[in-house]
C-alpha cells in the first residue's frame, strides 16, 4: 500500500521495480502513464519487465477513454443481450464474467510473457480489453447464429433449447427449487422418458424429432414436469444422473458451499480469517498433482508492506515509521 501521488511513494516503486517481474495494473485509461509508470517508464527502470493492464475497452479504439466495471463490460461484450425472457428486456446476469473472467485471462497471458522472457530474456506489455475477454465465453451462445454476425442471436427464455433441454420445477418448490435436464442423444431421451415416468412418450410421434419436441413443447414440458415436481431437485438429480442422463440441481451460492460433492473433493474448505474467523471458502478449480498449495486468507491491504519494503529496499523500521507517519505507506494494523 504506497501512496502513488507522492513524489517518495514513486520513488520507492521505482526502487522496487529492478527486483519484479511482473507489474499488474488496472486503473482508468490513462492513469498509470499520469502517475509516471507506463510501459516505457517501467521498461527503463527493468529492461525485462513485464507490464499486465486491465481496460474496460482496451487502450485504443473510438472507446478506449471510456471506464467500465464488471456489468458494463459483460454489456458491452453482448452477454446480457442473449440472457432475459425471449420477449422480455435484456437481464444483468449473476456471474462476474467481466471482472473474474477477464483476470484468468491475463493471468494465463503473464505466464505465457513469463514463459518467454525466461527463453528470450525480453519482456513486454501484456494488454486485455474486458469487452474482449468476455467476448470469450460468449462463443457457444455467438455460434448458434449461422449467419456469424449477420443477425442477433435471440435471448435465452425460461426454458432454455428444444425439449427435454430446460428447467424444470421441484418440491418444495423455492426460488431454487428447479433442476436443469440437458438430455440430447436418443439414449439419454430415451433413459429420461423411462425414469419419469412416461414411457409412453417413446411411441408418441408428435416427440421423436427434435422438430416434433419443439412444436409440441408444451405438453412434453408439463409431462416431465409431473415427474419433477414429486421429487427435490437433489433426487431428481441422483436419479437421472446416475442413469446418465445430463442434468444438475440449481445450486444457490449457500447449496455450494454445503455441496456434499464439493466437500468430499476437497474444494470447499474451512479458512481462518483475521476479521470474519472461520468461514467456508470456495477454492482453486485445477488440480496439480505436483504442485498442490493450500487455501490461505487474501492478505489486508497494505499487510506486507513493511517486509517487503525492508526485505527488498533493506529500510529501517525508523526509516519505515517515517513513512507510515507521512502517509506514504499504508499499514493494516
Amino acid at each position: 500500500a504506497i501512496d502513488l501521488k507522492s513524489d517518495q511513494g514513486r520513488e520507492l516503486v521505482m526502487k522496487l521495480l529492478p527486483e519484479c517481474d511482473i507489474v499488474v495494473e488496472n486503473f482508468a485509461p490513462g492513469v498509470l502513464e499520469r502517475l509516471g509508470f507506463g510501459y516505457e517508464a517501467l521498461k527503463a527502470a527493468n529492461p525485462a519487465i513485464i507490464l499486465g493492464q486491465i481496460k474496460g475497452f482496451g487502450s485504443t479504439g473510438p472507446y478506449a477513454d471510456y471506464k467500465s466495471f464488471d456489468a458494463t463490460a459483460q454489456a458491452a461484450a453482448g452477454v446480457f443481450s442473449t440472457t432475459g425472457e425471449r420477449d422480455g428486456p435484456p437481464i444483468y446476469p449473476g456471474t462476474t464474467l467481466g471482472d473474474s473472467g477477464t483476470g484468468v485471462q491475463l493471468g494465463m497471458a503473464l505466464l505465457a510473457a513469463y514463459i518467454q522472457r525466461l527463453r528470450t530474456g525480453e519482456g513486454q506489455c501484456v494488454e486485455i480489453s474486458m469487452q474482449e475477454a468476455v467476448t470469450y465465453f460468449m462463443r457457444t451462445r455467438i455460434c448458434q447464429n449461422e449467419t456469424w454476425g449477420g443477425k442477433a442471436v435471440p435471448r435465452n427464455g425460461s426454458n432454455l433449447g428444444v425439449p427435454p433441454i430446460g428447467l424444470y420445477p421441484c418440491k418444495p418448490f423455492g426460488p431454487n427449487d428447479y433442476i436443469y435436464l440437458f438430455a440430447t442423444t436418443d439414449g439419454q431421451w430415451d433413459m429420461l422418458c423411462v425414469l419419469t415416468d412416461n414411457p409412453e412418450l417413446l411411441a408418441d410421434e408428435r416427440y421423436m424429432t427434435p422438430q416434433g419436441r419443439l412444436k409440441h413443447r408444451e405438453p412434453l414440458v408439463e409431462a416431465l414436469s409431473e415427474w419433477t415436481r414429486s421429487k427435490t431437485k437433489f433426487e431428481a438429480m441422483q436419479i437421472l444422473g446416475e442413469a446418465g442422463v445430463p442434468c444438475s440441481a440449481v445450486l444457490d451460492t449457500k447449496e455450494l458451499h454445503e455441496n456434499e460433492h464439493l466437500r468430499e473433493r476437497g474444494f470447499v474448505q474451512d479458512v481462518e480469517l483475521p476479521v470474519h474467523g472461520k468461514v467456508p471458502m470456495l477454492g482453486f478449480a485445477p488440480r496439480l498433482s505436483a504442485s498442490e498449495v493450500a487455501i490461505e486468507p487474501a492478505p489486508r491491504l497494505g499487510e506486507h508492506t513493511r517486509d517487503v519494503l525492508a526485505r527488498e529496499l533493506n529500510l529501517s523500521e525508523a526509516d519505515l515509521d517515517a513513512l507510515q507517519e507521512q502517509g506514504v505507506i499504508g499499514h493494516h494494523g
